[in-house]
């Protein structure tokens, strides 16, 4: 697939969203990038995660492993599309954990699939946890780096598209100083805040 396939793809799926948006980050933005609104469809998830198997095609791959929630559907994908197996990481006392009787073993490879990563926070911690069970990270995968800027994860990266939505620090968020409405997005849905 090239950039503009993907690109219409996440067009015709609704995956931008556009107002004034509270970050995972904490850092407010004009732009959100929703990609629960592509993961609805099979079809196109099954594409994009076989665009970004394709890019792991030459490395033993064990276990994909995602963030709750946007890594869930996306690694289950990847799995499939690696011919492997596939589990999610979800926060238990603000600390990412292995449950629901997942573990990873010492020396097993490991990719990690998220949605959306913005300054690696998610991503980060599943390499914390994955260090602590001394499995051999592979690399990272996403559909969307939503920033121009490089990121520093310790291990290969491979977004599917690099798109740079200007983020601010509620401080300095223009937004905020013209007094529009702030908006949560994310698994919770959508509301004022």
């Amino acid at each position: 697939m090239n950039q503009e396939e993907i690109l219409q793809i996440m067009r015709i799926t609704g995956v931008l969203k556009e107002g004034h948006f509270l970050l995972t980050s904490g850092r407010h933005s004009r732009g959100y990038m929703q990609c629960a609104s592509v993961l609805q469809y099979p079809q196109y998830t099954a594409r994009l995660c076989e665009e970004l198997a394709s890019r792991f095609a030459d490395v033993q791959i064990d276990t994909v492993i995602g963030p709750a929630m946007g890594g869930v559907i996306l690694s289950y994908e990847m799995g499939r599309a690696l011919k492997c197996r596939a589990i999610f990481a979800e926060r238990v006392d603000g600390k990412m954990s292995l449950r629901r009787g997942f573990t990873i073993e010492p020396g097993e490879k490991v990719l990690i699939a998220e949605d959306v990563v913005t300054t690696g926070g998610s991503v980060k911690e599943v390499i914390e946890l994955l260090k602590e069970a001394e499995g051999d990270l592979q690399g990272v995968v996403s559909l969307i780096h939503r920033s121009d800027s490089c990121l520093h994860l310790g291990t290969r990266f491979e977004p599917l598209l690099r798109m740079n939505i200007e983020s601010y620090t509620p401080e300095d968020c223009p937004l905020c100083k013209a007094g529009i409405p702030i908006n949560k997005p994310g698994s919770r849905g959508l509301k004022s805040i």
